[in-house]
Parts: C-alpha cells; sequence; structure tokens
C-alpha cells in the first residue's frame, strides 16, 4: 500500500477504515500499563478515535488519573499504533450518533442510559506497519526473504498528527 506521507491524518484513516477492534492501553495508578479489547465506533478518522465505556469503569477511572493512552489495531500485513490522550465525554446527541447494535452487549439500556459513556481519544502521534499485498503475500515474503538472506519488505513509518 502506498501511502500520502503529506497527509498523516488520511494516511492513519485509511489503515483504520475498515478495522472494528483495537486494543486500548491505559496507564493505571501504580503505573502499570492495562491493556483491554474495544470496539472502535463507525467513524471516519479525523484524527479522534471513540469508544463506549461504562460510567465507573476502570478504565475511565484509569484515564481521569492519566489521560495517556495508547490504542493499537491490527489486521494480518497492517497494524497501527495510535498514542494520544483520552477524555470521557458525555454527549448524549454524540452517543447515539455513535451508537450501534454491537454496543448492546456491553450497555443494553441504549445510549441515553446514565451508564453509557463516550471515550474519545485524540490522536496525537501514530506508527504503522504495512507490508504489501496482505497476509498471504506478507507470509510469501517472509519466506522469500528468510531463504535469501534478505531484510522483508514493507512500510514502517511515524507520523505526527
Amino acid at each position: 500500500m502506498t501511502h500520502d506521507s503529506t497527509d498523516p491524518v488520511r494516511t492513519v484513516a485509511g489503515m483504520l477504515k475498515d478495522e472494528r477492534l483495537g486494543v486500548l492501553t491505559t496507564v493505571a495508578p501504580d503505573g502499570t500499563l492495562v491493556a483491554r479489547p474495544m470496539a472502535l465506533q463507525e467513524v471516519e478518522f479525523d484524527g479522534d478515535l471513540w469508544f463506549f465505556a461504562e460510567r465507573g469503569s476502570r478504565k475511565l477511572a484509569h484515564v481521569a488519573a492519566d489521560p495517556r493512552v495508547n490504542v493499537t489495531v491490527g489486521s494480518g500485513a497492517t497494524w497501527v499504533s495510535v498514542a494520544g490522550v483520552a477524555e470521557a465525554v458525555d454527549d448524549p446527541a454524540k452517543k447515539r450518533e455513535l451508537w450501534g447494535a454491537g454496543v448492546e452487549a456491553w450497555l443494553p439500556d441504549g445510549p441515553d442510559s446514565p451508564q453509557a459513556v463516550l471515550l474519545r481519544v485524540r490522536a496525537e502521534s501514530a506508527e504503522y506497519w504495512d507490508a504489501p499485498g496482505g497476509r498471504v503475500a506478507t507470509l510469501l515474503s517472509f519466506v522469500k526473504a528468510k531463504v535469501k538472506g534478505e531484510r522483508l519488505e514493507g512500510e514502517n513509518e511515524r507520523v505526527e498528527l
């Protein structure tokens, strides 16, 4: 995949476009890093990632104490790591806008439930790894590189957002 280095937000947006799950890492009060899978809300990436969370959850307590987070998303040959600052957002209109049937598994009382809170991650930087051609091509490239003693082909960039 060729990326537009002049627009890092668009590059990262393209890599996140069809992803539905990410791993959110927060900093616990004792400094421990805590990671958990989270469902990405289906919105075009504009520098923000959105998640639903339950009021009173440990992840929201972590964010309140230290808003620095990381979200990692990957599938096959493409991986994106987004570093940013998170905040709880209690906006009823935004919750209804982003609500989807999948969220009901965790928050069955709907977007207007007092337990439903949005978690916005404002991206500051991202690093991505992208091997050309998808999983099969990546596997073949790995084997070829190993046999020939060459470096595996692919892109790795860090971008400021």
